[in-house]
């Protein structure tokens, strides 16, 4: 063999060794024996207990792992905390897409933190699925690698207007929400929904997210004399509102989104006070017998038996279900087209949500929830079916413009 012909075939052969060389990366975050996978989660600062998702997450991947992992691949999971702050998520993206080599990532919570990173993330085709955030934005308008499991915040709002101006009769009713893009999407799927009855919000209060004093806000809610109040927050803001209301002795019905929904611990930060707020959920409830539960809460105790069985804990579970599904699917032949493949190709599929499908042009998996309401000691009791919302999305889009 000629000189010259050695030389052109070892391009060649680089590519057949990279093939099959263990631990070598043919595809960013893939070897033959382990997939990358990160999530940025606050562990600490103001939206800390919403940090149990990503630990959720990691528990649901060593279980993933202790069955054998995917096709011979065991996941490697990246866990960091960005304390809610969106330029931490952002220098997270970067060390975990440039250093750690990452395949995709899982869930993130935050709207704002998540918008901090969405455009790096696409630019560097990174699958990310399941973000821990109704925002209408992962999916309106659609990207390629982005796949939004949480339904929206505006489907929400509009459920449980429905279901307090058409089963309780509510006629007054407020809105309390953060001052950002989560607390404003509920926001406008509230007032969509009561324009259906030619009714408008009594009043709409924001709060920030470092504010601590709630006086204000709860005084400029109670002067509207509203009988029913949807409020849109931190868990902790949750729990100084309907503090700061009972010593005002202002008792309306109290609706929240999902985000509060882990009610054992609202309870507790509450003292008892979120008792009878109704909430919306779009996940099995803690002690349901569904057999995917009780083997979540197998994992949980072998894996994480120190963190707090809950709402926000398997909900790390929930929110990467699909993407699961779909590195199941892709088989050995990983890559981030094939994986979108794959989630392209999911329909009706179920794990502990609702029923879930995606499309060529379809990213967001569900515009479902059922309404439950907090019982004694923090219990959850469901008290409707599945409800899906039809606010005209189109208008939540204009309006968050």
């Amino acid at each position: 063999m000629g000189k010259k012909m050695v030389i052109m075939m070892l391009p060649f052969a680089a590519v057949i060794s990279l093939a099959i060389v263990p631990g070598v990366m043919a595809v960013r975050g893939v070897t033959d024996t382990e997939i990358r996978i990160g999530q940025w989660g606050p562990q600490t600062g103001p939206a800390a207990l919403w940090g149990a998702v990503a630990r959720g997450t990691g528990c649901y991947f060593d279980m993933i792992n202790a069955e054998g992992g995917i096709h011979g691949r065991k996941i490697k999971y990246f866990l960091r905390d960005d304390a809610y702050q969106p330029p931490k998520t952002k220098a997270i993206a970067k060390e975990l897409v440039e250093d750690k080599k990452v395949f995709a990532f899982a869930s993130g919570v935050g709207t704002a933190t998540g918008m901090a990173v969405k455009k790096y993330l696409h630019k560097n085709r990174v699958p990310w699925v399941g973000p821990a955030s109704g925002s209408t934005y992962w999916a309106y308008p659609p990207t390629k690698y982005l796949f939004a499991v949480y339904p929206p915040y505006c489907d929400e709002a509009a459920i449980l207007i429905e279901y307090a101006v058409k089963k309780m009769g509510k006629n007054r009713i407020a809105f309390f929400y953060q001052n950002d893009d989560y607390g404003k999407e509920g926001l406008y799927g509230a007032q969509l929904a009561l324009e259906k009855y030619d009714m408008k919000l009594v009043a709409a209060v924001s709060v920030e997210p470092l504010d601590t004093d709630l006086s204000s806000h709860c005084m400029k809610l109670k002067a509207a004399n509203p009988d029913c109040v949807l409020i849109w927050v931190l868990p902790k803001h949750g729990a100084i509102i309907l503090g700061t209301a009972a010593k005002m002795d202002f008792k309306p019905q109290w609706m929240s989104s999902s985000t509060l929904s882990d009610t054992p611990i609202m309870y507790k930060i509450s003292k008892g006070l979120f008792k009878d707020v109704m909430v919306t959920s779009f996940g099995e409830l803690p002690d349901s017998q569904h057999p995917l539960m009780k083997k979540y809460r197998q994992a949980h105790d072998r894996f994480a038996p120190k963190d707090r069985w809950g709402i926000f804990f398997y909900a790390g579970f929930l929110f990467v279900e699909p993407m699961v599904e779909a590195l199941k699917r892709c088989g050995r032949d990983l890559t981030a087209d094939n994986f979108v493949r794959a989630m392209e190709a999911l329909k009706d599929y179920q794990g502990i949500g609702p029923k879930m499908s995606y499309g060529p042009n379809r990213r967001q998996g569900s515009h479902s929830f059922f309404i439950a309401t907090c019982g004694e000691g923090g219990s959850l009791m469901r008290i409707s079916d599945w409800i899906t919302s039809d606010i005209d999305l189109q208008e939540v889009i204009k309006r968050r413009q």
